[in-house]
This record gives C-alpha cells, structure tokens and sequence, in this order.
C-alpha cells in the first residue's frame, strides 16, 4: 500500500513536538518544532545590526539557508528541514541549567593567536539583543574523550558585545518566518596564542529573556548530519552527541574564530 508521506510526517512532528515539549521542561536540552512562541511585537532593532570578524581565521560551518525568504524587517531565514523530520531548531547551553555545547576547529601550522570567537544563539519570543552572557573553555581533545582544559573557565563572563546577524531569524519548514527567534552573534574576548592542533571550544550563555539560550545548529539544505558536535547536560553529569531529535543525526554548531597568525618566534609556543 502507497503511504501518504505528507500525512506520516505530519502525524510523526505532532509526536516529537510533544515530546519535544517535555524535554525543554525537563532539562532545557533542546527547542523543538511545536514549542508555542508568540512573534515579536517590537520593537524590532534596526535591519543590518550586524558585526564580522575583522580577521577571519576560521568558519565552523553555515547558518543561512533562506537568503530573502522573507518578508518584513527579518527577511532572511535559518531554516530547520522538518520536510527531512528534524525537530531541532537549538540546543540548550544556558548557564543557569548548567548546560554546555561544543565543537572542535583547527589551528594551521603557523599558530594562531586568537582574539575572538563569535557564536550564535537566539532567545524564543526576546528582543535582540538579550544574551550578555558567555563562558568559554578550550580543550585540546574532545570533552568526551580524554581532552583536557588548556584555556578559560566557566565562571568568568567573556562578552564583548552582542549584535544581529543582519536579518536572519532562525524557523521551521512547518512554522516559516514565524519572526519569534531571530538569532545574535555572541562575541567572546579569547586574547591568547595557540599553537598547531586540534582544539574543541565549549561554551555556555546566559540572557535576559525567558527561553533558552538556544544554539542552533549548522544547517545546510538537503543534509540531516552537519557535524561532530556536543552537548553536556547537568542533568546527565555526562557528554553526549548533540543529535537532532527527529532524526537522530549528529550536528554541528556554527561559530568564528577572529585574529591573526601568530609572528615567527612564536610559533613554537606549547599552550600548558
């Protein structure tokens, strides 16, 4: 017998909504599609708030999926693929629930020294910009896998501002320009060398809004696994792979890393 596919996918989002639902309340782990969220009423901040780094070192991965798929003041959309049965539109990383979310980069040969990594978040039904907060540490191995913290802590507020991307708003294929996450860049002040190697950043936010914050995924059209990243719930003590929760496929968290190639002398430098 044919199956209707419109139907099932329909039928199986209305289940993982209410599970969905459940997890938010229960440990804040994940935002998923049927959470209700009212649209933003204003004011809204100015289209092309926006910040880059001035020095791009390095990019983990794409937000934008929807360039002008909007209308309105947020015209550009971050687009969850519930046609694929995602569910997740962020994870949670807030540091009042003691939650963390990380993922790994790569430093060149020549060393780097890093003055800022940008990371993106978005508080359901909050005027941006409302996260002013983000902790960071920096492992050289995986959190999960016998990685040990080289650089930051958890305690200390590493902000150093927080702007919008441009226009773009964070939605779903079922909820389209909903106009209710509209995702910030959060910039961290990192200040410090790095040699050659394989680090992973964790980092943790806090803000005045209600819900979240959320940290939503790498997102690239037509793919359900976008990465190797993290997630560390408080409710677990434990390091977990940040999976979507309709398809169970791993992903990424987008983030970018600002400053320069560290001069000849210093590249040698060992991070203790």
């Amino acid at each position: 017998m044919k199956t209707n596919r419109s139907a099932l996918v329909v039928a199986m989002l209305a289940i993982l909504a209410m599970l969905g639902l459940a997890a938010v309340a229960a440990g804040q782990a994940r935002e998923d599609v049927g959470v209700v969220a009212p649209p933003f009423t204003g004011p809204f901040p100015p289209a092309g708030t926006n910040w880059k780094p001035d020095v791009l070192l390095y990019d983990n991965g794409p937000l934008l999926t929807h360039a002008g798929g909007c209308t309105g003041t947020w015209v550009d959309a971050s687009r969850l693929q519930t046609d694929l049965l995602m569910t997740t539109l962020g994870f949670g990383h807030q540091i009042a629930s003691g939650n963390q979310v990380a993922d790994d980069f790569t430093v060149a040969a020549a060393g780097w020294h890093i003055d800022t990594i940008a990371f993106y978040g978005y508080q359901t039904s909050s005027t941006t910009p409302s996260i002013n907060d983000v902790r960071v540490r920096i492992w050289n191995g995986a959190p999960n896998a016998g990685g040990t913290i080289v650089w930051g802590d958890l305690t200390t507020n590493r902000i150093a501002g927080t702007a919008t991307i441009g226009t773009l708003q964070r939605d779903s294929g079922t909820t389209t320009c909903a106009n209710n996450r509209l995702i910030q860049v959060v910039i961290a002040t990192i200040n410090a060398d790095f040699a050659a190697g394989t680090y992973w950043v964790e980092w943790t936010e806090g803000g005045t809004g209600s819900s979240g914050p959320w940290a939503p995924p790498i997102t690239i059209l037509g793919q359900t696994t976008t990465g190797n990243g993290l997630q560390y719930l408080a409710s677990s003590g434990a390091w977990a792979a940040a999976n979507d929760g309709g398809t169970s496929t791993q992903q990424g968290f987008p983030f970018t890393i600002d400053g320069t190639v560290l001069p000849v002398e210093l590249q040698s430098l060992t991070i203790e």
